[in-house]
């Protein structure tokens, strides 16, 4: 059975769309931008949004029951591929070693024109 998982301490998805989903002992976190929860604004400049979207995926697994060393799995979206050794400083800042499995791809645009998106997957 799936469960939705929902947390005013992340920003509300902006469509069809949960926030996480809890399968059996595995968390589906959708992709997480620089959006402050609180304000509902983007924050300014890419080590801001990825260390915002990085607290808002941590604020998720939170709700699930899970915390950043149950992450198996990355996937780290990009506006700007140039950005690459800046974000991995901030993951790093947020994620213990081992570090889990990651990709990390240069994309056209993100929504509410963030520079950088998160998601993840953990198994708790």
């Amino acid at each position: 059975m799936n469960t939705v998982i929902s947390t005013p301490k992340a920003p509300a998805a902006v469509g069809p769309y949960s926030q996480a989903i809890k399968a059996g002992n595995t968390v589906y976190c959708s992709g997480q931008i620089g959006l402050d929860p609180a304000t509902g604004t983007m924050v300014e400049g890419v080590v801001a949004q990825a260390n915002r979207a990085f607290d808002n995926l941590e604020a998720v697994l939170a709700q699930a029951g899970a915390k950043m060393t149950d992450v198996v799995k990355f996937t780290i979206f990009l506006t700007d591929i140039n950005d690459f050794s800046q974000v991995n400083e901030v993951m790093a800042a947020h994620v213990p070693t081992p570090y889990p499995a990651r990709s990390c791809m240069q994309v056209a645009a993100l929504p509410k024109g963030a520079l950088v998106e998160v998601e993840a997957i953990a198994v708790i």
